[in-house]
């Protein structure tokens, strides 16, 4: 059952009659009931039936029967409330991310391309009524998983996302990403469509130029969410492996292209962002989660259930049972 609502409360201020009508009653109590005049009561007195010392209970039963009637005219009801929501303006987001060896760096814990995992995994969450595809590249570029509703699918494929150069050559193709979340994301019907380019360093292979990548995307009205990943300074970057093919790591300057990437949002009326920790990584993805809201039509239905009926039923069974006692088992008691 629904939690209880009353139509028109108004009417419990009639409660402030009960008080009046047990004055009222206890005033008019001799000239309510037949009397008889005698020199002398005190014999009836000490004999007096318990019909007698009961009486005054019929009165009760009115004035339950009153406070129901005052309940039923206020009309409580139960509300049941479904609600049926449709998506009226989706959104489709690519997310182009940096997988070279660079994202190992370890001024992010445990490193870079773990903690955007983590990161994304929830902003992916949070995208309810969107749909998602992931794009990884390096020196060269693939899509992971192609625009998909299914968020398990996302979440699967985030997870596996790792650095290796046997299956993707080192280096950052920025172009080559960005235009590959294109050729993805294109053709897509939705209302609105974005692509969240993630690096953390600077555009040096490939063979489309970022720029140009970017043009294009502006002529398909697409619109590029650019950020930098990595810390200012100095940070511990895998440089070579030693003979067991275990990664060496080396204190090497941080070095991102930012005025690349400014570039690439401006032309895309994106926005750039800078992550120099997981803290400010987590910031910059809940700022593109508010800025890009999916629309809502929310329609509410409401089932009412009318509770006075039987709040009246058991008025008029008490003052049935008034009248009946009156005339009956009470019926000349004085």
């Amino acid at each position: 059952m629904g939690k209880v609502t009353f139509l028109n409360p108004e009417f419990f201020w009639l409660f402030l009659l009960i008080p009046i009508a047990i004055a009222w009653l206890f005033y008019k109590r001799n000239q309510l009931s037949a009397s008889v005049k005698m020199p002398s009561v005190s014999v009836f007195k000490q004999n007096q039936t318990f019909l007698a010392k009961a009486k005054p209970f019929l009165y009760v039963l009115r004035l339950l029967a009153l406070s129901l009637i005052i309940i039923a005219l206020a009309r409580p009801r139960s509300v049941d409330v479904t609600s049926k929501s449709k998506t009226t303006k989706g959104i489709d987001i690519v997310m182009a991310i940096d997988v070279s060896s660079s994202m190992l760096a370890t001024d992010f814990k445990p490193n870079r391309l773990e903690a955007l995992k983590r990161v994304a995994s929830t902003f992916v969450q949070e995208r309810v009524n969107d749909r998602i595809g992931l794009v990884v590249y390096a020196s060269e570029s693939y899509t992971l998983t192609p625009i998909t509703s299914d968020k398990a699918i996302i979440l699967q494929s985030l997870k596996k996302i790792e650095y290796n150069d046997a299956i993707i050559a080192d280096g950052t193709a920025i172009g080559v990403g960005l235009a590959t979340a294109i050729n993805r994301i294109k053709d897509s019907k939705a209302k609105s469509r974005i692509i969240i380019l993630l690096t953390d360093g600077v555009n040096n292979s490939g063979t489309i130029d970022p720029r140009m990548a970017s043009d294009i995307a502006k002529q398909y009205g697409l619109k590029v969410y650019t950020i930098g990943i990595g810390t200012n300074g100095k940070a511990m970057f895998p440089v070579a492996k030693d003979a067991n093919g275990k990664l060496v790591f080396k204190m090497m300057p941080v070095e991102i292209d930012e005025k690349l990437m400014q570039e690439i949002a401006k032309t895309t009326d994106g926005k750039y962002y800078r992550a120099t920790s997981t803290e400010k990584l987590k910031e910059i993805y809940d700022d593109i989660n508010k800025l890009e809201t999916t629309e809502i039509d929310e329609k509410k239905f409401y089932n009412y259930d009318e509770k006075y009926r039987s709040f009246l039923l058991m008025a008029f069974l008490l003052l049935g049972v008034e009248v009946l006692l009156r005339n009956s088992f009470f019926r000349g008691i004085v």
